[in-house]
């Protein structure tokens, strides 16, 4: 077991390894504005902790920040549970994000995938049937960015080993694209 001083040492030199990815940062901030601009929506998924960090973009997105603005089209794809199940029922796992980005992603829309591994077989599918399609994508890694790493448009490749770094990593990133949101769209 990892004790508090050690975790907390762990996460706050993953938060300082931050500015070594950040024209990748600035490239993300950048691709969510311009899909936002131009009536694109944010296709977002994830497992796990990663599906929690992708429904709570989506929310930011369609409910607000930190500041009154309009609605902004955001959808997690993990979050219809009936459409989540017949997927993966009639198709299986692997397929529970790519079906939805043949159905909803349309060439003016993002990707967006968080994953701490990079290895999930379903965030490999999506980010394949994004580039089939014609949708830009943009993904949150870590750990070396593993299988995934190469098949975004945009990587965010989070520094260090620890899965819970980078997933704090993540949300503190997902806020700082929301205060660029905020900034253009309020």
């Amino acid at each position: 077991m990892m004790s508090f001083e050690a975790s907390l040492a762990e996460t706050v030199r993953t938060f300082q390894s931050l500015p070594e990815i950040r024209p990748a940062i600035d490239r993300a901030g950048q691709m969510i504005l311009a899909t936002l601009r131009r009536g694109g929506k944010l296709l977002i998924c994830g497992n796990g902790g990663s599906a929690a960090e992708a429904a709570h973009f989506s929310t930011e997105l369609v409910g607000r920040y930190a500041k009154d603005r309009q609605a902004l089209p955001a959808i997690a794809l993990s979050a219809d549970g009936s459409l989540l199940t017949c997927v993966v029922n009639d198709y299986g796992y692997e397929h529970a994000f790519s079906r939805q980005v043949a159905g909803f992603g349309r060439p003016e829309d993002l990707l967006v995938v968080l994953t701490t591994s990079g290895n999930s077989a379903n965030i490999l599918a999506a980010l394949h049937e994004a580039k089939k399609r014609n949708i830009e994508s943009l993904a949150f890694l870590g750990r070396g960015g593993g299988k995934a790493k190469g098949l975004a448009t945009c990587e965010l490749i989070i520094p260090g080993k620890s899965g819970p770094a980078t997933q704090e990593a993540h949300l503190f990133l997902i806020h700082h694209f929301c205060e660029l949101i905020d900034a253009e769209f309020a």
